[in-house]
């Protein structure tokens, strides 16, 4: 008898063993005996056919990766190393929304023609019902340095510029000691209408992703306008609304971003530093200044490096 109809027998005997155990109801009845058995199992064997071997083709003899004539030790078998996790790059947007004025204009005709736009949006009708004014921006439109918050607030709104209220007295002071001044630089928001709130109710609420959203369009074109050589998002909610990104502040803080292929810094917003008055908290935000500074090579002096440094 062959080994292969030994291997029948056997494979045979095991399912018979199955059936008759109840657990191979899905074995065909027809096939009952060992010669059927066999029978379909050379007819099944007789229908494949091998798939081609291709051919390995030789090595050109000139080439510097041929063989040489000495045999060749074995290789060692390869041994799999554990991944080590990617460095998580640098968040990035890209524009993709339609240019609102001609790129080939003046800069400080383009920014007055995109204000004009600006100022009679009516693409979300709830904001522009509940505002007073459209805070557009403001500052140098040749700026080398533009800060970025996610919404006016309700001293914004009512004299429409960015940063007017408390957390703008201290953004003044941060852009002070840095040795700028805000006309130096340029501040604007990623929405440009204050927030809704209900009636009767104080205070500020966080603007929603879809409103930032379809307010982005402006401050990316403002961006492109003026070409910062760096720009700083003020709270985790300016990160959100310029680039998606959803993490905490603690975790964006202390390295570089991109936004459009413009270095980006995030810090806490001024308003957190109003809530958190520890000498530790406020030199994590000078820490970012600095890192901005150097980003700009301006000067920096070791008193300005010794900011809310604890005193020895």
């Amino acid at each position: 008898m062959s080994q292969f109809d030994e291997a029948l027998n056997y494979v045979h005997r095991a399912l018979s063993d199955l059936k008759e155990g109840g657990n191979a109801g899905h074995l065909r009845s027809s096939v009952t005996s060992l010669e059927q058995f066999k029978a379909l199992a050379r007819s099944t064997a007789s229908k494949a056919t091998p798939a081609p071997i291709s051919p390995t083709p030789a090595r050109p003899a000139s080439s510097a990766l041929a063989p040489s004539s000495e045999p060749s030790a074995p290789s060692p078998q390869k041994i799999s190393q554990p991944s080590m996790p990617a460095k998580t790059p640098a968040t990035t947007a890209v524009v993709s929304s339609p240019r609102i004025t001609q790129p080939d204009a003046p800069k400080a005709e383009r920014i007055q023609a995109l204000r004009e736009v600006a100022l009679q949006c009516v693409r979300c009708p709830h904001l522009a019902k509940s505002r007073t004014q459209v805070v557009f921006g403001v500052g140098n439109i040749d700026a080398s340095l533009m800060f970025v918050g996610e919404a006016p607030g309700e001293d914004e709104d009512l004299q429409g510029e960015p940063f007017v209220g408390r957390a703008g007295q201290l953004l003044t002071k941060i852009i002070e000691a840095m040795g700028l001044s805000r006309a130096e630089i340029y501040i604007g928001n990623v929405l440009k209408c204050r927030p809704d709130m209900p009636p009767g109710v104080s205070g500020n609420r966080k603007p929603k992703l879809d409103e930032m959203k379809t307010c982005l369009p402006y401050l990316e074109e403002q961006i492109e306008i003026i070409q910062p050589k760096a720009l700083v998002a003020l709270g985790a909610t300016a990160m959100e609304g310029l680039i998606g990104e959803t993490s905490p502040m603690n975790r964006l803080r202390g390295r570089w971003h991109e936004f459009n292929g413009i270095p980006l810094m995030a810090t806490y917003h001024p308003a957190y530093l109003l809530r958190n008055q520890s000498l530790s908290e406020k030199r994590k935000v000078w820490e970012d200044m600095l890192m901005v500074m150097e980003k700009l090579d301006l000067p920096i002096s070791t008193k300005q490096r010794n900011f809310f440094l604890p005193k020895e």
